[in-house]
């Protein structure tokens, strides 16, 4: 990485007004804009396709060479052979146990397959695919060339000459061999997320050419972006997962594992779970009592009756809904209980069912036929009697 690259300053970050996002720590998270002064106004628009977020919290992992599109199919959850350039897919790549470790949006220009991922993770990523390479005719590098940008329905930002590429994320969608653990009416339907990727050395020609290009066009900060992704239900890698994570705990198979494909890490894991139900925790939406100031804070332990049921993960104020959050709660939590979140109090709205079972699972356990009673010899006895211990 040259110096120029680590100086590189997206043209948003600039702009009047811009507050940049703070962690909890309250150091500056690598550049972010949180807001431009109105956050609810700054919402509406990004919703209303009248502004974009400037997503350098996003990095991007390319690999090229003739083998990418079937190795990348053989270790992750999705099948990527046969994309067509500028289709776009989300992929997961687990542990064997079913543990989500890395989470991608993916597209492909016919050369290369671009790998959209949390720039937090992009070094970790590329190093596990480096590991993984063997002999095959690949090449991973994370490239710093491109500045990334996210805008919601139709903002006109594909049509702008400097974007070269754009990730349609399929969410809430039910993909080719997915799953839905969620199946009444999604609060996601009715939004659309876009990445798009602009060369840097472009980044100031597009921001002039797309503003200029129709009234009232305006930046919105990531806290727009987040409110909008919360109420979609979105899950989020390094939010909304943990080192334990499994996908049917998140309604994540919806778009991003493919549950007829051959082998890969975590399928036994997924296809247990997707057979059997009882994933052992659950993804919940929480709408927050607003007659506070403050919001709890990602990470909050959620605590019933002094035990530990689960934990905050995400948090934003919508400028229509109020204070809401997503968490991950014990699957047995009951989605009565109105949970207390330091004074806060939080009403459950059910994402992931407590049984578990996703649009695909079969009615009936695998196997549940194998306990017929009316399959026993009458001849045989039944191991048990009436007395403890009894033959």
């Amino acid at each position: 990485m040259t110096q120029s690259e680590t100086q590189w300053k997206s043209p948003l970050a600039t702009l009047p007004g811009a507050v940049a996002l703070e962690d909890l720590e309250g150091d500056v998270a690598c550049g972010v804009t949180a807001h431009y002064g109105d956050p609810s106004g700054e919402q509406w628009d990004l919703e209303a396709g009248r502004a974009i977020t400037d997503r350098c919290d996003l990095a991007v992992v390319e690999v090229s060479g003739p083998d990418r599109l079937t190795w990348l199919t053989s270790i992750s959850s999705q099948v990527l052979t046969g994309i067509a350039p500028g289709e776009s897919r989300e992929l997961l790549i687990m542990n064997p146990q079913g543990h989500i470790e890395h989470a991608c949006g993916a597209i492909d220009d016919g050369q290369t397959l671009y790998l959209i991922t949390e720039a937090s993770d992009a070094q970790a990523l590329a190093d596990w695919l480096n590991s993984m390479r063997f002999a095959l005719r690949v090449e991973i590098t994370i490239s710093q060339r491109w500045w990334l940008l996210g805008s919601i329905g139709d903002s006109g930002v594909s049509q702008c000459d400097q974007v070269a590429l754009t990730w349609n994320d399929p969410w809430p969608g039910i993909v080719d061999g997915g799953a839905a653990y969620y199946q009444g009416k999604h609060p996601g339907e009715s939004i659309s997320f876009h990445i798009h990727l602009v060369p840097r050395d472009q980044a100031c020609e597009f921001w002039r050419a797309w503003s200029e290009a129709a009234p009232k066009r305006r930046a919105a900060g990531i806290a727009a972006w987040e409110a909008t992704r919360i109420a979609a239900w979105r899950p989020r890698l390094g939010h909304e997962t943990d080192a334990r994570s499994m996908p049917a705990e998140l309604d994540w198979l919806r778009t991003a594992v493919h549950t007829n494909k051959g082998c890969y890490r975590g399928q036994e894991a997924v296809a247990r779970i997707l057979n059997l139900g009882r994933p052992a925790r659950r993804l919940v939406f929480l709408q927050l009592d607003g007659s506070r100031g403050d919001l709890p804070n990602p990470g909050q332990f959620i605590e019933v009756g002094g035990r530990r049921v689960g934990v905050v993960t995400s948090v934003a104020r919508h400028a229509d809904m109020g204070p809401i959050a997503l968490a991950v709660v014990s699957r047995a939590l009951s989605p009565d209980v109105v949970l207390d979140l330091d004074g806060v109090a939080a009403a459950q709205e059910l994402i992931v069912p407590i049984d578990g079972k996703s649009s695909v699972s079969p009615k009936e356990r695998p196997g549940a036929e194998l306990h017929n009673p009316d399959l026993r010899r009458p001849d045989v006895p039944a191991l048990g009697g009436k007395s403890i211990g009894g033959r």
